[in-house]
C-alpha cells in the first residue's frame, strides 16, 4: 500500500470513535499496511542539528505513539525524525475515556489521555528491538507519573535508561494533562530537574531537549531559555498543546477539558518560538510544533527560528501522504527564495516582532 492509499482510507477511520481510530492505524502500521516513501529526499532538506544528520526536518511529534509500537513503519513513511512517548517510569492507564476529540470544523484535536502508555521497561524493549541503523532519528520523550512522582529522582533514571536507544531525549515538563507536570517549568523545579539529570548525563550521551507549553508568559519563557542555555541543555521543542480556548472555535467539542492542537494553536506556538529564538542568541536548538500541516507551515516554523519541525494533528487529519507533499512544497520554497539549506533559511524572520505594540 502507498502512503496516498493509506491517506485515502482516512475517512472511514474518521468515522469511529478518535481514540479506537487511532489505535486501529498504529496497528496497521506496525503490520505495515501504509507503505512506505521510497523516493529520495530533495538534497536541500538534509540539516544537521543537535550534532545529528537529519535527510529533512520534518519530525513526528511525540504523543502519536506513546509506547513505541510503529517506530519503523512511521519512519518509512519519509519523516526525518520520529519522537516515541511520552512515557513514564511506570504504566498507567491514563483518564476516563472519552478523553481524545476531533475538532473538525478546526482542523484541530483537544485531548486529556493523560498520559497514558505502558511504562518504561515495555518501551526500552521495543527500542532494544529495532534493527539499526534506523532510517530516520529516534527521539524518546520522558515525563514522570501522575502518582508517587519524584521528578529529580524519575527524569535522570528515565534519561538514562533511553539513553544508549535514542539518538536524543526530550523532558516533557509541559502537558496540561497531568495534575502539577506544568509547574515543573518554574525556574526553581527545572533547574533542579536539569541539575539532576546532569548528574546522570556523559559527554557521549544524547543530546537533552525540554519541551514547552506555548501558554508560558513571556518573561516565563526567558526564564527557561536561560535555565536551559546554563546547563547544557541542547534545545527546546516550542510547543505543547494549550489550555487556551480561541473565540475563532466552531466546533461543538471546543469546550472539551484538554489540550488543544492543530491549526488554531498555530498563530501562538510561531509566536514563542520567534521569542525562543530571539532570547537564546543561538544557544539552543529550536524544534517548532504547533499547528504544522504542510510545507507553508513548516517554512514559516523554520523562518520563525526552527531548524527542525514536528507535525502531530495535521498527520492525524491528513494520513501518510501528507510527508511526501509537505517535504515537495518545503523544497520548493526553499528553492524559490534562493536558500540553498534548511540551515540558511532558520529565523530569517524571527527579528521582526509581529506582536500588537502598546499603545
Amino acid at each position: 500500500m502507498t502512503p496516498t492509499l493509506a491517506s485515502a482510507l482516512m475517512p472511514l477511520l474518521r468515522g469511529l470513535d478518535p481514540e479506537t481510530a487511532h489505535n486501529l492505524a498504529l496497528q496497521a502500521l506496525g503490520w505495515g499496511l501504509a507503505g512506505r516513501d521510497t523516493a529520495p529526499d530533495d538534497p536541500v532538506l538534509a540539516t544537521s542539528a543537535l550534532g545529528l544528520a537529519f535527510r529533512n526536518p520534518i519530525g513526528l511529534a511525540a504523543g502519536f505513539d506513546k509506547n513505541a509500537v510503529a517506530v519503523l513503519p512511521l519512519m518509512r513513511l519519509g519523516f526525518g525524525f520520529v519522537e516515541a512517548g511520552t512515557v513514564t517510569p511506570r504504566p498507567q492507564l491514563g483518564n476516563p475515556r472519552p478523553r481524545l476529540f476531533r475538532l473538525e470544523e478546526d482542523r484541530a484535536v483537544i485531548n486529556r489521555m493523560g498520559m497514558n502508555n505502558q511504562g518504561l521497561e515495555a518501551f526500552r524493549a521495543r527500542l532494544a528491538a529495532l534493527k539499526r541503523p534506523l532510517p530516520a532519528v529516534l527521539g524518546g520523550n520522558i515525563a514522570v507519573n501522575k502518582d508517587d512522582a519524584v521528578p529529580e529522582r524519575d527524569y535522570p533514571a528515565l534519561y538514562a535508561a533511553l539513553a544508549p536507544l535514542c539518538d536524543y531525549v526530550a523532558v516533557n515538563i509541559s502537558s496540561p494533562n497531568t495534575p502539577g507536570l506544568r509547574d515543573l517549568q518554574g525556574e526553581a523545579r527545572l533547574v533542579a530537574i536539569l541539575d539532576a539529570i546532569a548528574a546522570v548525563r556523559t559527554p557521549e550521551g544524547p543530546p537533552l531537549l525540554v519541551k514547552i507549553a506555548p501558554d508560558l508568559a513571556d518573561d516565563a519563557v526567558a526564564a527557561v531559555v536561560e535555565a536551559c542555555a546554563a546547563r547544557g541543555v541542547a534545545g527546546l521543542i516550542v510547543s505543547n498543546t494549550t489550555i487556551a480556548r480561541p473565540d475563532s472555535l466552531r466546533s461543538p467539542h471546543r469546550g472539551e477539558a484538554g489540550g488543544l492542537s492543530g491549526a488554531p494553536l498555530l498563530a501562538r506556538a510561531t509566536e514563542v518560538l520567534k521569542l525562543a529564538y530571539r532570547l537564546s542568541h543561538g544557544r539552543l536548538t529550536l524544534i517548532g510544533v504547533g499547528g504544522v500541516a504542510s510545507g507553508v507551515d513548516a517554512y514559516a516554523k523554520i523562518r520563525s527560528g526552527a531548524s527542525l519541525v514536528q507535525l502531530y494533528a495535521g498527520f492525524a487529519y491528513a494520513g501518510p501522504a501528507l510527508i511526501p507533499r509537505m517535504k515537495r512544497e518545503l523544497a520548493a520554497l526553499l528553492q524559490r527564495d534562493g536558500f540553498r539549506s534548511v540551515a540558511d533559511a532558520v529565523g530569517v524572520d524571527a527579528a521582526r516582532d509581529d506582536r500588537p505594540q502598546a499603545a
